[in-house]
């Protein structure tokens, strides 16, 4: 997943209500189906002409002076450092695989102009899998997800909802300069920028959180979500609903608070 990492690095699903309602009421066993993917995601929404615009309040550093920026180029490393701040000690491993990348900021800008539209662009910021495969059952002679599936992404949540959200505003200050550079070279505006930083928060707070079972249908060898309204979200969201209650609530309060931190006037 997660699909959600670099949402936090930037700026950025075990649910126990949903799984004890499956428990108290069992599926009927059903024959074992040939492998299927996970429900379908739809087609990337189409960019609109111009990117949101927004002003994120430019901070005053609380250390000064603080030693020069990296450029562009060479900022890998800088940041790699920087993001120890972001986690305690025993997150550190997991949040720096998630990090050897090269070009980090400049995948940062493209993977957050993707999740303000609600994409998740895995081939730009490839994230290692949940564990286990996608788990359905029927119950009443409907398709049902899972709520097992949610357990598979309780790692990554873990290591997100972990993160420091006022350490990483404070390293969203720091860095915006080079941010800067790499969305103008997307051809985008400072406040292009910072609208596009928190339309990707929005997408993550404007999902609902569905503690009931979802209901699925399968269509040749993909799900998709019988509700219609639960199938037109975006892919973002379609992820999210797919992490389960809990952790898209955990997501969910770690970016309400990395908007409110963002558009504080002071740190």
């Amino acid at each position: 997943m997660l699909n959600f990492r670099l949402v936090a690095l930037a700026v950025a699903i075990a649910a126990a209500a949903a799984i004890s309602w499956l428990l108290l009421n069992p599926a009927e066993p059903i024959a074992t189906p040939p492998p299927v993917t996970e429900p379908a995601p739809i087609a990337e929404p189409p960019a609109s002409q111009q990117p949101p615009e927004a002003d994120i309040p430019e901070r005053a550093p609380v250390a000064e002076p603080l030693p020069p920026l990296p450029a562009l180029d060479a900022s890998d490393d800088w940041l790699r450092e920087q993001s120890n701040a972001l986690v305690a000690a025993n997150r550190q491993p997991q949040l720096a695989q998630w990090l050897t990348s090269g070009d980090l900021l400049r995948r940062a800008s493209a993977y957050l102009d993707g999740l303000a539209r609600g994409a998740l662009l895995s081939n730009i910021f490839p994230l290692s899998p949940p564990s286990d495969r996608f788990i359905s059952h029927t119950s009443n002679g409907a398709l049902w997800m899972n709520a097992g599936n949610y357990e598979r992404y309780n790692a990554t949540v873990g290591v997100i909802s972990a993160l420091d959200a006022e350490q990483l505003v404070a390293l969203f200050d720091r860095a915006r300069p080079l941010l800067m550079a790499a969305f103008s070279e997307l051809g985008y505006t400072q406040r292009q920028m910072d609208g596009v930083v928190l339309a990707a928060l929005d997408q993550i707070l404007a999902t609902p959180v569905i503690v009931e079972p979802i209901e699925l249908t399968r269509e040749s060898v993909a799900f998709r979500y019988a509700d219609p309204q639960l199938e037109s979200l975006s892919r973002l969201q379609k992820q999210l609903l797919r992490s389960g209650p809990d952790n898209t609530r955990q997501l969910q309060k770690l970016a309400a608070e990395l908007r409110q931190r963002l558009l504080a006037e002071t740190p």
